[in-house]
């Protein structure tokens, strides 16, 4: 029996109406979904912030972010389908209110256009878009993932060789996700580094039930069996953001005799 198209696309449309009606409406909000970083910032405020995210009480100045785009951590990201890290980096400092971040990534270009057409004289009376409005920025914040790796360590060679094979079974099926991530700041008149500081975090994945059992029960579990490597790298981030904030919360300037950039007490002989 022949199918003529127009039948053939209903049958098609009816099945894509039947999975959109099984799965249910997408959720707004959904707790698996959510990285250590989640929440929003609007000035000074913030909304469902991480509670173990460091605060400041006053603002230290104006920061921008800005990755290394040409580091070999950067293009290892990708294949993990992880992009900038720039928009949870800047969500975390604002939420922290430690700094008020000004921006200086891809949006300066339509910043800029915005101010091509006030010069062209195509903005309206009024729009206020005058030159002499962009705020500085003081320091220049750069994010670098020194160790990133999925199922770094497993304990099934050594709960196995205590607990026979069932023990085995579930150490094999634990994964250890591991991350450590650097943050440097930079002051950007002097362009001396004011602060660095290391992060680290470690998430499990726990394939338990999808190794012993099956069907609808490793099903059940699924959540709790995979774990994205790019909150373990939020995480991380969160952990060396909070050092660096410790750090210049008792903030002590370095000073050199004789003054910074003039020889220095390290000298050469003739």
């Amino acid at each position: 029996m022949r199918i003529s198209a127009l039948s053939a696309l209903a049958i098609a449309c009816g099945a894509l109406s039947f999975n959109a009606h099984a799965f249910g409406d997408a959720s707004i909000g959904n707790d698996s979904a959510r990285t250590a970083g989640t929440g929003a910032a609007g000035g000074a405020n913030s909304t469902d912030a991480n509670s173990k995210l460091e605060r400041c009480q006053s603002t230290l100045g104006t920061v921008t972010v800005v990755e290394d785009t040409g580091a070999e951590w950067y293009s290892q990201m990708q294949s993990y389908q992880l992009r900038s890290t720039i928009p949870v980096l800047r969500m975390l400092i604002q939420q922290s209110n430690c700094f008020v971040v000004v921006e200086r990534g891809r949006a300066m270009n339509n910043m800029n256009q915005e101010r091509a057409l006030r010069d062209s004289g195509e903005l309206r009376e009024g729009s206020k878009m005058h030159k002499g409005q962009m705020v500085a920025a003081d320091y220049t914040l750069n994010p670098t993932i020194t160790f990133a790796q999925k199922g770094t360590g497993g304990l099934g060679g050594l709960l196995g060789a205590f607990g026979g094979g069932v023990v085995g079974a579930i150490a094999g099926s634990i994964k250890f996700n591991d991350a450590s991530t650097m943050l440097v700041l930079t002051d950007n008149r002097s362009g001396v580094q004011l602060a660095a500081a290391e992060g680290s975090s470690r998430n499990t994945d726990i394939n338990l039930f999808g190794g012993l059992f099956g069907g609808g029960a490793a099903g059940a579990a699924g959540g709790f069996t995979n774990t994205p490597e790019g909150k373990i790298v939020v995480a991380a981030f969160i952990d060396s953001y909070n050092q660096m904030v410790k750090a210049l919360k008792d903030y002590k300037a370095q000073k050199v005799e004789g003054g910074l950039g003039k020889g220095g007490k390290l000298k050469v002989s003739d």
